[in-house]
Parts: C-alpha cells; sequence; structure tokens
C-alpha cells in the first residue's frame, strides 16, 4: 500500500511515516515509478515507533531499541524492560519536580491573597489574624496551603 492509506490506517501523517524513514527506524520498499510501499510488517513497525513516541521516547532512544521494533521472535525483546523502567523513572522524577513546582507556586499565591486582604481592611485593623499567618508562612512554621484555605472560604 501507498503512504497515504499506510498513514490513514496508523492515524499518523505521512510526513511522519517520512520521519521514520529519514531517522532509520522504518526501512521502506519503493516500487519501480519510486513511491513508497508498505507491507503489513512495516505498518506494525511503524505503529509500534508511533506508541513509544506517544509514551515518551525520542527517535533516538527508540532507535537503540530497535529489536523491540521487529516481529522477528515471539517473547519480549531484548533490554524493552529495562528502557521501559528507565522511561517510567524519568517521568516519575519530571512529575516530582512538577508537585514541587506546583506547591511553590501555591504557597506564594497564598502569601499574597493573604497580603491583599490585610492591604483591603477598610480600619487598618488585622483581619482575623492575617498579619500573624503571614509571619507564620514567611517563617516556615505553617504551611501556606493553611491560609488559602481560610482565605477561600472568607
Amino acid at each position: 500500500m501507498q503512504a497515504k492509506e499506510a498513514a490513514e490506517r496508523l492515524g499518523i501523517t505521512q510526513r511522519m511515516l517520512r520521519h521514520y524513514e529519514k531517522t532509520g527506524l522504518l526501512d521502506v520498499r519503493r516500487s519501480e515509478n519510486g513511491y513508497r510501499t508498505y507491507g503489513e510488517a512495516d505498518l506494525r513497525r511503524a505503529g509500534r515507533i508511533r506508541d513509544f513516541i506517544a509514551t515518551g521516547f525520542s527517535t533516538r532512544e527508540i532507535r537503540a531499541m530497535s529489536a523491540c521494533l521487529s516481529d522477528e521472535g515471539a517473547g519480549p525483546c531484548e533490554g524493552g524492560i529495562a528502557k521501559l523502567t528507565e522511561k517510567l523513572e524519568h517521568i516519575d522524577r519530571l512529575r516530582a519536580d512538577l508537585e514541587t513546582r506546583r506547591n511553590a507556586v501555591l504557597d506564594r499565591l497564598s502569601v499574597l491573597k493573604a497580603e491583599l486582604l490585610k492591604d483591603q481592611t477598610p480600619d487598618g485593623s488585622n483581619r482575623t489574624g492575617f498579619s500573624d499567618a503571614i509571619l507564620l508562612i514567611q517563617s516556615k512554621k505553617i504551611p501556606a496551603s493553611a491560609v488559602s484555605r481560610l482565605i477561600d472560604k472568607k
């Protein structure tokens, strides 16, 4: 089958198929007139490439696991489990980093909300101890998220 039909069956673009070929992940036969011709094995290989990319692997990483792309062998590919485990560990590290960043943003947001409410008090007095809460947050004695919950209830 030609590239257009292959791409449609895989749910990707023809450009992606050419990219797989250009990066050495896919070796496609050519017809006499020079058109790429895809067989069922090519589609299965391209589908595996697409799936690895969808799970966060780069084409370089996939190339290192080329044994995982072919139809040869009935069992798991050599090194496939290790590579997938490494990718999962990397994703977990990224997730932890994002959670840390998210908490820092929430803490800062809580402080800003508390300062804004303090500044908006008409008579200049403390509004239910928010100034004290800000000092506690800044000295790390209470988490800012505790103040945020109080502010959101007001």
